[in-house]
């Protein structure tokens, strides 16, 4: 047998060996049982999670699991006034570690820090944070349109990474740090899908 294909077949058989395998499965429901999938090279832990988010009086859970980055790791909250959404997230590193459901971790009790919302007329308005909600958010979408809420840490991490339709995401620490300039349109928290897809792909 030619050297160059045995080198190639011991690569092949040395990459599929060391490639974590978790469970996948995405679903409306708070459980979420899940099929096993490799994982590509850049994901190196196994992920369970469960997303809550919140219009209102109603709420909407979500479960998943699958392939992560580490980074992509995160627990905590996002408050935009009218919305909030929450991920409890348990990651592992071990074939097939994310069977189990998580529980949501998320608490809902003030923390005593506020941040300035925006509600489709103002921006000026105060929101009590709560839980780990540690920060102030603000993203600005285009010229006339606003994001603003309380946010966790964690949080903070992965929204600032996306940039693509924004003008520009950020936070910062201290009490209504995220500014009260008033905006004529508010869009509904549209950083929902993204959540939910980063962080089980």
């Amino acid at each position: 047998m030619n050297l160059n294909v045995v080198f190639v077949f011991l690569c092949a058989l040395f990459a599929g060996g060391h490639s974590l395998k978790c469970y996948e499965c995405s679903g409306v429901t708070s459980s979420c049982v899940g099929v096993e999938t490799t994982c590509p090279s850049n994901s190196t832990t196994c992920t369970s999670v469960t997303v809550t988010q919140s219009f209102g009086l109603a709420t909407v859970s979500g479960a998943g699991k699958g392939c992560n980055a580490p980074q992509n790791c995160v627990n905590g909250s996002l408050n935009f006034g009218i919305s909030r959404t929450a991920l409890s997230m348990d990651c592992c590193n071990t074939d097939l570690c994310n069977g189990r459901d998580v529980t949501d971790y998320s608490s809902t009790t003030p923390n005593g820090k506020q941040c300035y919302y925006c509600n489709g007329i103002t921006c000026s308005n105060k929101l009590n944070c709560s839980g780990t909600e540690d920060y102030c958010i603000k993203a600005q979408v285009t010229s006339v349109t606003a994001l603003k809420g309380c946010a966790s840490k964690s949080m903070c991490n992965v929204t600032t990474q996306v940039t693509q339709g924004y003008v520009g995401i950020s936070c910062c620490q201290g009490n209504l740090c995220n500014g009260a300039k008033s905006i004529t349109q508010h869009l509904l928290f549209v950083l929902w899908p993204f959540f939910f897809y980063i962080l089980i792909h």
